[in-house]
């Protein structure tokens, strides 16, 4: 089955625009679970101040 040139821009626009939303999404949701979760006993809490500190 072949694709039609204007397919295979649609997906190549579509691998694009996801390609970008988690090159810039990955650090940001990774960084908002970890503050959600919270710290482990025993360490110091998790603020906004430790994170830019380290």
């Amino acid at each position: 089955m072949a694709l039609s040139p204007a397919t295979k821009q649609k997906v190549a626009v579509v691998l694009e625009v996801t390609k970008t939303i988690l090159h810039w999404g990955f650090m940001p949701t990774v960084l908002y679970l970890g503050f959600k979760k919270g710290a482990d006993p025993g360490l110091p809490p998790l603020t906004l101040m430790n994170l830019l500190w380290l």
